[in-house]
């Protein structure tokens, strides 16, 4: 995620914080203090704010570390004001395996909660939960507070939050996957509403949570719908294989030729037998706004992401949308046999919808 700070890794995850939620504990500490609140208090609250995203850091860790049990590798944990996210590589097909994925949070947080308990126990004698212990109450107090109601919010049927995917996994148990998320996706955004409205009149932060729970259920569902559509499906059927190329030693205006010339924007630089990189159109913009005279050679792209043609589309189009580039190169015994872009996978997801449509399905 951009704009985020790296603050260590644990198992090979990267942990990083993102940079609103430092303007976030700036904002906590400025208010506190033009609040007329003593420096011992705002230090308070900073350390409890601290501890509970502590918390939430986790929690999402107890995802993470559960869908590695499954072959599942976490690219990144993130802190935000709104919680954490942890960003999978992909989803657990399985239902069970999604099940204990999304337990696995929660759990955490009820781990923690019972270790408080033994402590306050331990060092009180006793346990009091009410609304005034949880603003006012001591350190231990408030984070018991806070982990019991991150498990009562993270487990509400709201997808794509944890509640919302353990019912996603238990409807995959009876019907196929995408109408399962579909259903999912219907509840979740039923549930953001509900957010928006209570929001807007008691708590501006449910707003904020409602917008990313009704985008996420919508966007969860549409890649699946996506992956339902292309799944099984090979990468030739869906690549370009009319297109032109050029070598590293082609001028840019030969490239410009070839833009105007027709639709085609990315250009794969082939070097004899070998895909050497690829010539982007803001590459070439950029290098006519600085230098003319350059070849292709010295402005493509040489970090490029390829697939092979017999490989299903579905694990290319994934690699292709998390590169930075919008074009892939696809291979034929180590020689280029065509393009896949953003662009075409689109439309043939629009001719495969259109035809499952017709047979009815």
């Amino acid at each position: 995620m951009s704009w985020s700070l790296p603050i260590g890794s644990i198992g090979g995850i990267r942990l990083q914080v993102h940079f609103t939620f430092l303007l976030f504990m700036m904002w906590l500490a400025g208010s506190g203090l033009a609040q007329g609140k003593g420096r011992d208090v705002v230090l308070g609250n900073g350390l409890f704010i601290l501890g509970l995203f502590g918390c939430v850091m986790l929690h999402e860790l107890g995802h993470a570390l559960m869908a590695k049990q499954y072959g599942i590798h976490t690219r990144d944990i993130t802190l935000l004001p709104i919680g954490g996210v942890a960003r999978l590589e992909r989803m657990p097909t399985d239902p069970w395996q999604e099940l204990w994925v999304a337990l696995a949070g929660p759990a955490v947080n009820v781990v923690i909660a019972a270790g408080l308990i033994i402590w306050l126990m331990v060092t009180r004698g006793g346990v009091e939960l009410n609304g005034e212990t949880a603003l006012t109450g001591g350190f231990a107090q408030r984070l018991l507070t806070a982990n019991l109601t991150l498990v009562v919010f993270n487990m509400l049927p709201a997808f794509p939050m944890d509640g919302g995917r353990v019912v996603r996994a238990l409807l995959a148990t009876r019907m196929e996957y995408a109408k399962a998320t579909q259903m999912a996706a219907t509840l979740g955004q039923g549930m953001a509403l509900l957010f928006g409205i209570v929001g807007f009149f008691y708590n501006p932060v449910l707003l904020f949570i409602a917008i990313f729970v009704w985008i996420g259920a919508g966007q969860e569902a549409g890649l699946v719908q996506l992956q339902s559509v292309i799944h099984g499906l090979p990468v030739r059927a869906a690549m370009i294989t009319s297109f032109e190329t050029v070598a590293p030693e082609d001028s840019l205006e030969r490239v410009v030729q070839l833009v105007l010339r027709g639709s085609q924007q990315d250009f794969p630089v082939v070097d004899g037998e070998r895909v050497a990189g690829v010539v982007t159109r803001d590459g070439l913009l950029r290098a006519l706004a600085e230098k003319s005279e350059a070849r292709v050679g010295e402005i493509m792209e040489r970090e490029m992401a390829t697939a092979e043609e017999d490989e299903m589309l579905e694990g290319a189009f994934q690699r292709l949308r998390e590169s930075a580039l919008h074009t892939m190169p696809v291979l034929r015994n180590g020689q280029l046999a065509g393009i896949l872009t953003t662009e075409n996978v689109g439309e043939f997801l629009m001719i495969q919808t259109a035809r499952r449509g017709r047979d009815g399905r």
